[in-house]
């Protein structure tokens, strides 16, 4: 064997630590030391790194500042990883080259003004598509609950018409706003067709106002636990998220501080409906209590009824939308959760003068969402087609949720407590006894399990998970809810 190819098997030689007593993060300290490493050829293509465990050891740093540190590096092609096979360098020498000789794209990475995702997240981003893994994380409906045929009719009947293929109008297409109009005033949203921004997804809409509208160090209070703690959107933007606690009926509208009294600028995020991990539904009389405190305390709320339309027993209350006399509310709503994510069509709804400044900053980013998704959009709303649809897909959640319920009696019952929600597709597990989600994260991670701990949700649920059983096939559900107790149990022993 010659020496190069030698070398390639072996384990990569440290004999360095980070400086603890330095400004720079640690984990840019580990970034900078490999890519230095591997750039002058003192590591080469092939060659193994030690397990996430000794390299914590080897540099006195926590396991979650090395998964941190080799996940940028990953990213940045110059390691390569398959979970049970461990991680080495890349063979990719052009890659190599291209760091040796290029500026150092580190910093200007750090530079930047938008912050990485929670590293568990960067995770599941990076495997979720890759063949063999149980998405028990996917916060979508399956393909085989998706209404493809219906969407095909869509196609069918808009192709017999004069296509709409230009740029599309700075708010939208004028007769999708139209559609949706209709469709929020059947839930109780009066709004004129100037007060309808059309958006790629709720995602879109929450950039675009952390973007456009909301002052630097402003306060967003969300409910503990929430959905945007997992995201950096406004953080990004230099907001700061204040938890405040639920109940089983939802935000504790008392426990929101006064806005002037707590200095500085202010807005509540929320979902009201099937709450986004827990599932919860507030109750119409916390909704009403809600709306009445913060207009009283001058609070905007932002409302994401994203997963309104998924009710599986009965209708949800009335959204705060159409409680909102004060027009204090900016109302989110999409078709990603409820029909097809692919199709990328949202919309925000709120006074005209917020949306006209949200369209503005929209136009910079894009210029428009796609007009061919606007008009087969258009056409489920206006054939009946879309109503049809959720009827079908809720009678195929109703089945998985009971599922579900079933796998999670047999195999969680003396490991965790839980709730079934009244709709969308997610349930909030909490262990029972001293064990850390994060650990079980990272051991189902490797047996190709993707399960997201509640951390990335609010730090204070380091005990929790939120399953989704909207996604799964029945083979994967059983298989995924047996394994993943059979983590747990051995953790417990």
């Amino acid at each position: 064997m010659s020496t190069f190819n030698r070398k390639a098997v072996e384990t990569v030689k440290i004999d360095w630590k980070p400086n603890k007593n330095s400004d720079t993060p640690l984990y840019i300290q580990i970034i900078t030391y490999f890519t230095e490493q591997i750039s002058c050829g003192s590591w080469i293509g092939g060659q193994n790194l030690p397990s996430q465990r000794q390299l914590a050891k080897l540099f006195d740093v926590n396991r979650s500042t090395i998964v941190e540190a080799t996940t940028e590096l990953i990213s940045m092609g110059l390691l390569e990883t398959s979970y049970g096979g461990g991680t080495r360098v890349t063979q990719d020498n052009w890659m190599h080259m291209l760091h040796a000789g290029s500026p150092h794209w580190q910093s200007y990475i750090e530079a930047g003004a938008f912050q990485s995702n929670h590293s568990a997240v960067q995770l599941i981003n990076q495997f979720e598509f890759e063949p063999g893994y149980v998405r028990m994380c996917t916060g979508e409906l399956s393909p085989d609950v998706i209404q493809k045929e219906l969407v095909k009719e869509a196609m069918d009947r808009i192709a017999g018409k004069d296509l709409e293929l230009n740029y599309s109008n700075p708010y939208g297409s004028p007769g999708l706003r139209l559609a949706i109009q209709r469709h929020l005033k059947h839930r109780g949203i009066d709004v004129p067709i100037s007060g309808i921004l059309i958006v790629s997804g709720a995602i879109q809409a929450l950039h675009l106002i952390s973007s456009g509208m909301v002052p630097v160090k402003s306060k967003v209070y969300v409910e503990s636990p929430s959905y945007l703690e997992s995201l950096n959107i406004f953080q990004s933007s230099g907001s700061y998220l204040v938890p405040i606690p639920m109940d089983r009926n939802g935000i504790l509208p008392w426990m929101i501080p006064n806005a002037s009294a707590s200095g500085g600028n202010s807005l509540l995020y929320t979902i009201p409906t099937f709450q986004n991990p827990t599932g919860r539904v507030m109750s119409l009389e916390r909704r009403k209590e809600l709306l009445k405190c913060c207009v009283k305390n001058n609070i905007p709320i932002i409302e994401d009824d994203t997963l309104c339309d998924l009710w599986l027993d009965v209708p949800p209350p009335p959204s705060l939308k159409s409680m909102d006399s004060n027009n204090n509310v900016i109302y989110i709503g999409s078709m990603s959760k409820c029909f097809s994510p692919g199709l990328r069509v949202g919309w925000v709804v709120g006074p005209e003068g917020i949306i006209r400044r949200l369209a503005d900053v929209k136009m910079q980013m894009d210029y428009g969402v796609s007009t061919l998704s606007q008009q087969i959009a258009q056409e489920l709303f206006e054939s009946g087609l879309y109503e049809k649809g959720l009827s079908n897909i809720r009678e195929s959640l109703r089945k998985r949720r009971q599922l579900m319920a079933e796998m999670l009696e047999i195999y969680f019952s003396d490991l965790a407590t839980w709730t079934i929600p009244f709709g969308g597709f997610f349930i909030w597990l909490k262990l029972k006894g001293k064990i850390s989600a994060q650990q079980v994260f990272e051991i189902a991670l490797k047996e190709k399990i993707l399960v997201p701990p509640g951390s990335i949700y609010d730090s204070d649920c380091s005990a929790c998970f939120r399953l989704s059983y909207g996604f799964l096939s029945e083979e994967e559900m059983e298989s995924g809810t047996r394994r993943l107790a059979e983590i747990i149990r051995r953790l417990k022993n």
